[in-house]
């Protein structure tokens, strides 16, 4: 995927705005452009429509000009995720499930023994960015859901068993990264995306800090 087709975050606009914002304060575009391109920051989705924006002005060609969307690190964060778990899903000769709408913690450790453990994100809250589900399978199996716009990474192994992580980049630089460490002993963990669930309110946030940043540049 080309550069310009990643989604921007706010930051990415925000960072177009300042540009205009200064090109007005020295004269380079009317007031009436100004409130065209900035109405025009605020409408974009990737990167590519930002640029157009900007182009002809100077802003846009230094350090202060748009920034491609960074991926996700592969790991926490030091200090950002507790080692101790917020909430614990055992199954032990039995099944276990975690769905619906619930607030994740920032840890959350699985256990399956002669049994299996459902995850399921797609409809969870995320109160924090960086998430972190521990999950060991000991002849039997977790299986984790996640929300299509989160990120995903995984770090684990399986020993005569299996332990399979689909990363997932969200194109959101705010959007929480869900972590998933796992050890699977004759048994199986599987981490992947829900196809078409969304986190509703990751929108109404973005939509919200974006408004925010609308006004301050229109000096509202």
């Amino acid at each position: 995927m080309a550069a310009t087709e990643l989604r921007c975050s706010d930051a990415d606009r925000d960072r177009t705005a300042d540009i205009l914002r200064d090109a007005l304060a020295e004269g380079r575009i009317t007031a009436e452009e100004h409130a065209e391109r900035v109405e025009g920051v605020f409408r974009a989705k990737t990167v590519g429509e930002l640029e157009p924006l900007v182009r002809d002005l100077p802003g846009a060609h230094g350090a202060g000009g748009t920034r491609a969307y960074e991926p996700a690190p592969n790991h926490p964060a030091p200090g950002a995720v507790p080692p101790v778990a917020d909430e614990n899903v055992a199954a032990v000769f039995s099944s276990a499930v975690r769905k619906g709408r619930w607030r994740v913690g920032r840890r959350t450790h699985a256990y399956a023994i002669f049994g299996s453990v459902e995850i399921d994100l797609s409809e969870a809250i995320f109160e924090h960015r960086q998430v972190v589900i521990k999950a060991v399978a000991i002849f039997g199996s977790v299986e984790i859901r996640v929300p299509e716009n989160v990120s995903l990474r995984g770090n684990g192994a399986g020993v005569l068993g299996s332990f399979e992580v689909s990363t997932l980049d969200s194109g959101e630089q705010d959007a929480p990264v869900v972590y998933v460490d796992g050890l699977g002993i004759l048994g199986s963990i599987e981490a992947k995306p829900k196809r078409g669930k969304m986190i509703e309110d990751l929108l109404d946030r973005i939509s919200d800090r974006v408004h925010g940043q609308m006004r301050k540049h229109l000096g509202h």
